[in-house]
């Protein structure tokens, strides 16, 4: 086991990537194998010390920043244990990074397929928060591909858990290995969410462990499905000329079996003109889609993608085309240079962002939509909208120069929150509650149901030590 206690050290473990301050703690536990983990688990609960579990500091929602105790830090346990290329299994620790899996199942042709977006997270942090990516809108999120999960509970008890073998219902409670697990009874939307406990009725038992932010036990070890690797992808930067064409356009491809379909608009592009001279001068919104194809169908399914983008008047002369991994990774820096535009932003307004995860049901997107344009263009704010357009899940961001600005980008916020709740949709589809979106979850389900979560985590952890004010309050623990 690795102990660090020199603030100096340790500072970089009390943030995330979500902006929030202040965290502290008084040391960081690495353990390097179960026994380590087991050791830390058990002497944190005989002595109530909060344990807060890092990952690789990707989040955005201040999940892992500590406000006291320990923290329990994976980033020892990152081997890839097994790849069972027959079953298509592979068996990993948490503190493995999502790019150092890609590379190795890249060697055999294979690869892990919902990929979340953000190549430095670690699979226990993806797990933790049911992570999503571009090519959600083929694979869906990462609880479709979790097989197996083996967690250490603060009791010190191990839940070896394999989907298929435990199946419970809302309400009731579920005995497992001598804890009784009260499940809670609220409905969840039904649409990609990362909001709260995930509980539906007949549910498998493992998906109460997935999305649960570190508040009901440690992962260990965990099994994956994989797949055979792509033969090769496409990608298109679809530029429009105006944002009705592009929203009829991506209406239409989502008939089309594309692996993902992203959306900026002109807000976005007028940002990355600052970097990227080739973006149209009369670009007023961009889709940007990928789709893979073998050696013999790319002139057919190029044309027809062509087909469907002149039917609804893109630029396709002034576009982006790439189907080469080189030209891809040219088109993905583009795609990734608006986050790290935007933070530049921030740091000049020094003010945080103010940015949504919302999800609403397809046929409520539309009016979802009109919503953010009619709000932001009436705030005075500067903003931008971009996203997962192919699941009806857009990030707005609002970007405050003033403590004014930030104070009504946090109400128009909530306005946001209870529209889409209002449309059956979620206040995260794809970042988590963590600690700053405590107030939106209330919203959506109410305090009754969030003490039900408080009740489930009780169950599981009764020290009440492990990921203190991630999904809920720590108050409604005593």
């Amino acid at each position: 086991m690795i102990i660090k206690r020199d603030k100096d050290i340790i500072k970089s473990y009390f943030e995330d990537e979500s902006g929030l301050r202040g965290g502290y703690a008084d040391e960081v536990l690495m353990p390097e194998d179960e026994k380590d983990t087991l050791d830390i688990l058990m002497d944190a609960s005989s002595r109530n010390t909060p344990l807060t579990i890092s990952g690789g500091g990707t989040g955005v929602t201040g999940a892992r920043v500590p406000f006291g105790g320990s923290i329990l830090a994976t980033d020892s346990l990152n081997k890839i244990i097994n790849i069972d290329e027959k079953n298509s299994i592979a068996t990993l620790q948490p503190g493995v990074r999502l790019s150092d899996l890609q590379t190795e199942l890249s060697k055999k042709g294979l690869s892990y397929l919902p990929d979340p977006t953000e190549p430095n997270a670690f699979l226990g942090g993806t797990i933790s928060t049911n992570a999503c990516g571009a090519k959600g809108f083929r694979y869906g999120s990462t609880r479709n591909y979790i097989k197996r999960l083996r967690l250490i509970l603060s009791t010190g008890k191990i839940l070896d858990i394999k989907r298929g073998e435990y199946f419970v219902n809302k309400g009731e409670v579920f005995a497992l290995k001598g804890i009784k697990i009260k499940i809670p009874a609220y409905s969840m939307p039904n649409i990609k969410s990362a909001a709260g406990y995930y509980v539906k009725d007949g549910m498998d038992l493992i998906d109460l462990f997935i999305g649960q932010e570190g508040t009901l036990g440690f992962l260990i070890e965990a099994d994956i499905a994989i797949g055979k690797k792509l033969d090769s992808v496409m990608s298109f930067f679809s530029f429009f000329s105006n944002e009705k064409d592009s929203l009829s356009f991506v209406k239409d491809a989502k008939t089309k079996n594309a692996l993902s379909i992203e959306y900026m608009d002109e807000n976005s592009l007028n940002l990355l003109r600052t970097k990227h001279r080739n973006i149209p001068t009369d670009a007023k919104a961009l889709v940007y889609f990928e789709q893979d194809y073998k050696k013999n169908e790319e002139e057919s399914i190029t044309e027809s993608w062509m087909e469907l983008l002149e039917k609804h008047n893109a630029l396709t002369e002034k576009s982006l085309f790439a189907d080469s991994e080189k030209e891809r990774e040219k088109l993905w820096e583009f795609r990734h240079a608006l986050p790290e535009t935007i933070n530049e932003i921030i740091k000049r307004n020094k003010l945080p962002k103010v940015g949504t995860d919302i999800a609403v049901p397809e046929d409520a997107f539309p009016e979802m939509f009109s919503f953010y344009k009619e709000r932001l263009s009436s705030s005075k704010i500067d903003f931008v909208i971009f996203g997962h357009i192919g699941e009806s899940h857009m990030h707005v961001n609002l970007l405050p120069k003033t403590e004014a600005e930030f104070a009504k980008s946090k109400s128009i916020y909530m306005d946001f929150v209870k529209k889409a709740i209002s449309l059956g949709g979620t206040v995260s589809a794809e970042h988590g509650i963590g600690k700053l979106k405590h107030i939106f979850l209330e919203v959506m389900y109410g305090k009754k149901n969030i003490e039900q979560m408080a009740g489930l985590k009780k169950s599981l952890d009764p020290a009440c030590i492990l990921g203190l004010d991630n999904i809920f309050s720590k108050e409604l623990l005593k």
